[in-house]
């Protein structure tokens, strides 16, 4: 059997002092938000069952929520469907990355980033590819923010019926992509991804 690795506190010890994980969610859909998360661990109350959150279930995620909710520091950063078509994806991460470290009720030491490109921090940033599968901080981040992610899709599903935005939280399914043809892009739709951009212009030459 291969050697199944979890995220641990490594990264964090390098540093002296609080350390705050960042993560993502919501890159690749084609609406709604990228929302992400920023934690700092109680380093004496780290919740047990952190990890990388595409390997937890929904059930998993709301509970190990909860109880980062009830011991970390946490601070949120979203970026909305507009700002992303202005700037693209990647910029729009970065920017509401920034965000959720700035919105910590505290200033962290340094920042562990998900991914290979940090934002624009006056704090000494380290980005980790796979973190979420490496650091527990950006571990708990990730599942902060894809259950506020989620939560929010199962809102917009409400305010905007018709494509099963609670079912597959915006991402590029086959019922979306038919529900864009048959419905047209609603208001928390990405112009700027293909699906939708290629929608609008079919609707607007009949």
């Amino acid at each position: 059997m291969a050697n199944i690795t979890k995220p641990d506190y490594t990264y964090e010890n390098a540093y002296s002092g609080a350390v705050a994980g960042v993560d993502e969610a919501g890159r690749g859909p084609l609406a709604g938000p990228v929302v992400t998360a920023a934690v700092i661990l109680d380093v004496n109350n780290i919740p047990s069952g952190l990890n990388d959150s595409k390997k937890l279930s929904e059930k998993k995620r709301e509970i190990l929520f909860d109880k980062i909710m009830s011991c970390a520091q946490v601070g949120v950063g979203i970026s909305e469907p507009e700002e992303i078509d202005r700037i693209n994806i990647l910029a729009a991460t970065l920017v509401a990355m920034r965000r959720a470290v700035l919105d910590l009720p505290s200033v962290p030491c340094a920042v562990l980033i998900d991914g290979n490109k940090c934002p624009d921090l006056n704090i000494p940033t380290e980005a980790i590819v796979k973190g979420d599968a490496k650091s527990l901080s950006i571990a708990a981040a990730s599942i902060i923010a894809k259950v506020t992610r989620d939560r929010l899709m199962v809102q917009a599903d409400a305010r905007f019926p018709g494509y099963g935005h609670s079912g597959h939280k915006g991402y590029p399914t086959k019922s979306h992509r038919q529900a864009l043809v048959d419905i047209g892009a609603s208001p928390i739709h990405r112009r700027s991804y293909a699906p939708v951009r290629n929608v609008l212009t079919a609707n607007a030459s009949r």
